[in-house]
């Protein structure tokens, strides 16, 4: 159904949650918002039909208990294709992005093949999405030895910035940069003043720490392998990172942030006015790595998910401020490469698969800690489409595009792996109980799915999003693009 006239009792509208009735423009814009008085749904719904020429067509009806939220924007997702599709795929990854309440993402620049490294390589990835996106998709560039010249390129071609690892990537087409290659680049991207977006892991502090471990025995304890990965590798890398944007100017993202020992450099530098922003994951706030079982290779991630008390801490940076956004580094893999050489967890592939519960599992364990769905819309949906320059994107408002995330934060339910739509059925959260559930989701107007009609399919009309520096009129073949 295309989406007319919205009418719930509950509407995030900027920091309040109130009743409205949102009217929606054949170009799928909201065209105006009306806050009506509590209870009043249905009388709106009754003077809508008696004054619409078309009699109230096209008008959704939120149940009372159902919160309407911006639609999330996830900002790092791995969707592997082309070249490791078996791993997931636009299709499945985009289908499971829908019914999360994710109706947009911005996909990584690996571990497909081709990685996103220079234009022809874009425009490989966006013919494989082509005809398959059930959200609205963008695209990161990536950063690796020797295209530099490439980035500005990729800039006007409509990508968002430029991921680049410190330390291996884990696939053999990605390699991390030097701390000059990493320079060299920064400084480029600050001439047309870009995004560069970091993983940010030392790979000496990581050789030590895995030495120390020693090869008397398999990793199988989760909390043994995170620390082969300690805090003091994600600060190490910070460390540099900081001096390097100090040098250039440059802005600069910080990925997944898992040490909350880190969160007093980020401190100093926002004070010192550094151009820098700070994302971290469900995984780090729903799990503790003392309670992952043995052997549980669809915990490993990189950086780790590391203890209750850090998992605290990453809580409080993100309500002080310190962490502006949350998103799901949704990172999937096949069965043979997540349980690569199990029970040892030293060889399993790296990466939470989570896109679909991301949202839900977050707003869960916010509601435990007495924290609103109007803070969590605003870390995973309002900061991620600021972070990328989203301006229609990210909030419920006049001019901005009617994505819509329908929330039930009553409807509990047990997260089950081979239930959802990911391609491979492994997930952290498979038997992870969720206080609340998407119940629906809305792409510029245009009903995705919901619980009232469950034979309906997931409707496919996701378009692709560009960047700030898309050049109008580049004659380059890049394919239709959304300006939002």
């Amino acid at each position: 159904m295309m989406v007319r006239h919205l009418i719930a009792e509950q509407v995030l509208i900027g920091q309040d949650i109130v009743p409205a009735h949102v009217e929606v423009d054949h170009q799928g814009a909201v065209r105006r918002i009306t806050r009506i008085a509590p209870g009043q749904s249905a009388r709106q719904a009754e003077i809508v039909r008696a004054r619409d020429v078309s009699g109230g067509t096209g008008m959704l009806m939120v149940h009372p208990r159902v919160v309407v939220l911006p639609g999330n924007v996830d900002t790092h997702v791995h969707i592997n294709e082309p070249g490791r599709t078996s791993w997931e795929g636009f299709a499945t990854g985009t289908m499971a992005a829908a019914l999360g309440g994710v109706t947009s993402i911005v996909d990584m620049p690996l571990n497909s093949v081709p990685p996103t490294v220079d234009v022809p390589s874009l425009e490989i990835k966006k013919q494989a999405a082509m005809g398959q996106t059930f959200v609205d998709v963008g695209f990161w560039g990536g950063i690796v030895p020797g295209n530099t010249e490439q980035l500005e390129p990729l800039w006007n071609a409509g990508v968002f910035g430029f991921k680049c690892f410190l330390l291996d990537s884990g696939v053999p087409e990605f390699p991390p940069v030097s701390p000059a290659d990493l320079r060299a680049a920064m400084q480029r991207v600050a001439q047309f003043d870009g995004l560069v977006i970091v993983h940010a892991e030392d790979a000496k502090t990581i050789d030590t720490a895995t030495a120390a471990l020693g090869q008397r025995r398999r990793v199988k304890r989760y909390a043994d392998w995170a620390a082969t990965r300690p805090q003091e590798a994600e600060m190490t890398a910070i460390e540099g990172l900081l001096d390097a944007v100090r040098e250039t100017g440059c802005r600069t993202h910080i990925l997944h942030l898992a040490a909350a020992s880190a969160l007093d450099l980020i401190q100093d530098a926002r004070a010192e006015g550094l151009p820098i922003t700070v994302e971290t994951c469900p995984h780090y706030l729903c799990f503790e790595a003392e309670a992952v079982p043995d052997g549980a290779a669809e915990f490993k991630c990189c950086p780790p998910i590391r203890d209750s008390g850090n998992r605290d801490a990453l809580w409080q940076g993100l309500q002080e401020g310190l962490i502006d956004m949350v998103v799901t580094d949704h990172s999937p893999a096949t069965g043979q490469e997540k349980y690569r050489g199990a029970p040892d967890l030293s060889e399993a592939w790296g990466g939470v698969s989570g896109l679909q519960v991301g949202f839900a599992a977050v707003a869960s364990a916010a509601r435990e800690r007495g924290i609103g769905l109007d803070q969590v819309s605003k870390w995973m949906s309002t900061s991620t489409a600021q972070l990328v320059g989203l301006t229609h994107k990210g909030q419920i408002a006049v001019g901005y595009d009617a994505d819509f995330a329908l929330y039930d934060p009553q409807e509990n339910h047990v997260v089950s792996a081979a239930g959802l739509a990911h391609k491979n059925p492994i997930s952290a959260y498979d038997g992870y109980e969720l206080h609340g559930t998407v119940v629906g989701s809305v792409l510029r107007g245009a009903e995705l799915f919901s619980a009232q009609d469950t034979s309906a399919s997931v409707l496919s009309g996701g378009e692709f999003l560009r960047g700030k520096g898309f050049a109008i009129g580049d004659q380059l073949n890049i394919g239709a693009m959304s300006s939002s």
